[in-house]
């Protein structure tokens, strides 16, 4: 059973994070490299790679080639989260227990995961724990009620957007269910450039023995990958911008994705039951991602104007 482990929200499958969803990693237990400096916390190096690991399994992310780039990014990204939550912290913001609770009960049953302890598991092979992804949604909603505060009254978005937006943009047939298979890459901890180019040459091989009939489960077992089945997912629990990705795969086809973390091959394997969406239909979808666009952007800058204000080595 495969566990999404990035997100417990309405997006159910692999957008659970950006550069600029501000997630915490735990604290590290041993003395490692310091990368930045913020105010009187550190970046460690441990935090960056374990935003690499969650931002594993993301159809459609663009990364830089150079991964001193990719390091580069990251460790901006965890200044502004560290910005951010000092500011909620100062302006009293927080998350009950309970809350948390409620999140991590919703999360469970939306990846159909039996037991706490099948979660662990699964945690466990991304060097995370339950304590530390409790810790994750209680930051991401403090987080969010923090974007609220900043950005209320100024992220507007107009009928002329939405509707140049669904013309120019989105996928006008969907509403119905799509099918994915995964086939997942990951690079060796610590992976050298050397092996990281080892890795994407598999998956060209394995694309290559795909599109000339080998199956998924002869892959699986000639390669030594991991192939995960998603089996049927309602396109209306995908996250927007995913299901725009999607739409431009055709039923049958496979698209190569590379992550922080590896490679990955996804594969529509079927659709049912879809439709052409009217603009009615979907407009207030897209008004809401539009406008979640437009709150990312405004919070963003206040965030950077907080930079200006505060105290920021980095040692890269």
């Amino acid at each position: 059973m495969p566990v999404n482990f990035k997100t417990w929200g309405k997006g159910l499958l692999f957008l659970g994070i950006c550069f600029f969803m501000f997630w915490t990693a735990a604290p590290a237990e041993v003395v490692e490299r310091i990368l930045a400096v913020v105010n009187d916390e550190v970046i460690t190096q441990s935090e960056v790679d374990q935003m690499a690991k969650a931002m594993q399994g993301q159809p459609g992310v663009k990364l830089p080639a150079d991964s001193k780039e990719v390091q580069k990014q990251l460790v901006e990204a965890l200044i502004m989260q560290k910005l951010a939550k000092a500011e909620a912290k100062r302006r009293g913001i927080t998350v009950s227990d309970k809350e948390v609770d409620q999140a991590f009960a919703e999360f469970k049953k939306r990846n159909n995961i039996e037991s706490d302890d099948v979660l662990a598991k699964a945690l466990a092979k991304e060097g995370m724990t339950i304590k530390g992804l409790k810790q994750q949604m209680s930051d991401q909603m403090t987080q969010e009620r923090l974007m609220g505060i900043v950005a209320s009254g100024k992220a507007v978005v107009t009928e002329a957007q939405v509707r140049n937006y669904y013309e120019k943009e989105f996928p006008k047939t969907g509403g119905g269910q799509i099918h994915l298979k995964v086939l997942n890459m990951p690079f060796p901890p610590g992976a050298t450039e050397a092996q990281k180019e080892e890795i994407k040459k598999k998956a060209e091989l394995i694309l290559q023995d795909h599109r000339k009939g080998v199956s998924w489960d002869q892959l699986r077992d000639k390669y030594d990958v991991s192939l995960q089945d998603m089996g049927f997912i309602s396109e209306s629990d995908l996250d927007p911008e995913l299901a725009q990705f999607l739409g431009k795969v055709k039923t049958g086809e496979t698209a190569p994705v590379q992550t922080l973390s590896g490679f990955q091959l996804v594969q529509v394997v079927d659709r049912k039951d879809s439709k052409t969406r009217s603009f009615e239909e979907v407009a207030p979808q897209l008004r809401e991602l539009l406008q979640r666009r437009e709150m990312d952007k405004t919070f963003k800058e206040w965030i950077k104007s907080q930079r200006d204000k505060s105290l920021i080595k980095i040692m890269m």
